[in-house]
């Protein structure tokens, strides 16, 4: 009878180190000789799980033994655990096989081909799944502890790091290993976040404009292309910021494992968990479920942020004579009747001079900002004053909790209280509570510190004139990105233009960064609710210049804002 082998090991650490491969195929290859069996293929497969079929030599040994005319008569496995770990994809192959006429037959494992062997099969090869999946819970729970004690368990390094041995202090054979930097793939990590969150002269970069400078340049990443999937993963991965998280998904089914089974490594970081944080936000910002990618990519200034005040719609961009004339134009009119609305278009560099003009001149100057300062101050007083109080409660609340958890803690010690279900159920709700109530207690705490108490006049006298020389300088996109952080809403009815947005934004920028060298607009939190307005009443056809347009009652309203 014609046969082939089929060898298998789990690693390839154990097919370069081991004896298992060349000590099976001998096996096997006496058995033949012992029964008369000549061997016609042999199948030699390192380095691969059984627990599935994503195998290729497995499948290249199924699709020529399940072939017209199969080259062998059986195949022949050293134990069927070899095959498949997997109690019911071996049944399925097997009838595959057997279908073709093909036989399967381990060395070690004799069965009858009756009934009474087939029940023996399954029971063989539901002891290995079984086996295979204890042996799996104990080595990942010895690879959770190796993470735990901060080595690294020898999977590809991330991109920037490489593996270092060191000295095993347990005693044990075999060496540890921990992630250290590799400078040379550091320092272009370094650059991918940089180019994201500050961008290449004075223009933003994503993740696809990034992966285009690196290929441009002929920089590679580990000998492959960079992509905009790469650069992504990359600006999302904690190691960076010196958190290198193992036991994140199943190895098996590629799933997201719960946050609670993760184990952080603390490594070396590669950027400062600020500019991580800067980067996460601008992602967050930037994603299509938060802001349109048309609002992003379009070079228009007013692009998502400009609406007709009379019927609501938004703005969009047309043009005349061949492109040479550009107008903001109602959607309303477009896409029905021009009489549907009755704003008329305006010219788009007008508005966009005069828009930029009233932030500059009307908003961002000392005055206007200190007044916002002094508001501010006053209502975070206020809330810090109530923070107080709540504050004082959450700490009554904990201590009777504590005071709670030690009687039955002491009850239970001294045998005054039996440990059933109910009560070890009443303990674990009391120590939910706790964790809740310490979770609260820090979040209140942290709204406690506010950074607008650190600013100075000269702090906003000098963030007033770096933004003014910024906004009104259109060569780069930095207007666009500070409008789109800054203003929420920008109206037009024809006579007017109104703009919104938030008061402790702009004074939030004035934190971010040392005066006169910003070079990029900060990320917001947007937990102040405050807004400003401002109204400029202008012609319909804005035939005088934008600084032309106030008269004294719309800049007295200007100056004003009043806050919604």
């Amino acid at each position: 009878m014609a046969v082939a082998l089929y060898a298998r090991v789990s690693t390839v650490r154990q097919a370069e180190k081991d004896l298992s491969i060349p000590d099976q195929l001998r096996q096997m290859r006496a058995w033949c000789e012992r029964n008369g069996h000549a061997v016609g293929r042999e199948y030699v497969e390192p380095g691969a799980s059984a627990t599935d079929d994503r195998r290729a030599v497995f499948q290249q040994m199924i699709a020529e033994a399940t072939a017209k005319h199969a080259p062998y008569d059986a195949i022949i496995v050293h134990s069927l655990s070899r095959f498949f770990r997997d109690a019911i994809e071996l049944g399925l192959y097997e009838r595959t096989l057997k279908k073709s006429g093909v036989r399967l037959i381990s060395i070690t494992q004799p069965t009858s081909d009756d009934a009474m062997g087939e029940m023996i099969r399954r029971i063989f090869s539901t002891f290995d799944e079984y086996q295979s999946k204890e042996n799996g819970k104990h080595t990942l729970r010895a690879m959770q502890e190796n993470a735990r004690q901060g080595f690294f368990n020898g999977s590809r390094t991330p991109f920037g790091y490489q593996a270092v041995e060191v000295d095993n202090s347990t005693g044990k054979a075999g060496k540890k290993k921990r992630l250290a930097l590799e400078e040379d793939e550091a320092s272009l990590v370094r650059t991918v976040f940089h180019l994201y969150e500050n961008g290449l002269h004075g223009q933003d970069m994503g993740s696809k404009q990034i992966a285009t400078y690196f290929n441009e340049r002929g920089t590679l990443l580990r000998g492959a292309k960079w992509t905009r999937t790469r650069v992504h993963a990359m600006l999302c991965d904690t190691t960076y910021k010196g958190q290198y998280v193992f036991n994140k998904t199943s190895n098996r089914t590629k799933s997201r494992k719960a946050p609670e089974d993760w184990i952080i490594v603390e490594v070396p970081p590669i950027v400062s968990p600020q500019t991580f944080e800067a980067v996460t936000a601008k992602r967050h910002e930037r994603a299509p479920t938060a802001t349109p990618p048309r609002v992003l990519n379009s070079p228009t200034l007013l692009t998502g942020l400009l609406k007709c005040a009379v019927c609501g719609a938004g703005m969009t961009l047309m043009t005349g004579k061949y492109g040479k004339y550009r107008y903001y134009k109602c959607n309303t009119r477009i896409g029905q009747h021009a009489k549907a609305c009755t704003t008329p278009a305006v010219p788009m560099d007008k508005l966009d001079t005069l828009v930029l003009s009233a932030l500059a001149d009307k908003v961002l100057t000392p005055e206007r900002l200190k007044a916002m300062l002094k508001e501010l101050k006053q209502q975070f007083e206020l809330s810090r004053s109530k923070h107080g109080e709540v504050l004082r409660a959450m700490q009554k609340e904990l201590s009777e909790l504590e005071t709670a958890l030690n009687r039955l803690y002491v009850a239970i010690e001294k045998g005054l209280t039996p440990m059933d279900d109910m009560l070890g159920q009443r303990v674990q709700d009391l120590r939910n509570r706790r964790e809740s109530v310490l979770g609260e207690m820090a979040r209140s705490q942290a709204t406690e510190a506010s950074p607008l108490s650190a600013l100075s006049n000269a702090q906003l006298t000098a963030f007033a004139t770096s933004m003014r020389s910024r906004l009104l300088d259109r060569s780069t996109s930095f207007p666009k990105r500070y409008l789109q952080t800054l203003v929420s809403e920008i109206t037009f009815d024809g006579e007017k233009v109104r703009m919104q947005g938030r008061k402790a934004a702009a004074l939030e920028a004035a934190t971010g960064k040392k005066m006169g060298t910003y070079d990029k607009v900060p990320i917001f939190s947007h937990g102040w609710l405050g807004k400003y307005q401002s109204s400029k009443p202008a012609t319909s056809k804005l035939r005088a210049h934008c600084a032309n347009l106030l008269p004294a009652s719309a800049m007295a309203s200007v100056l004003a804002m009043p806050s919604q």
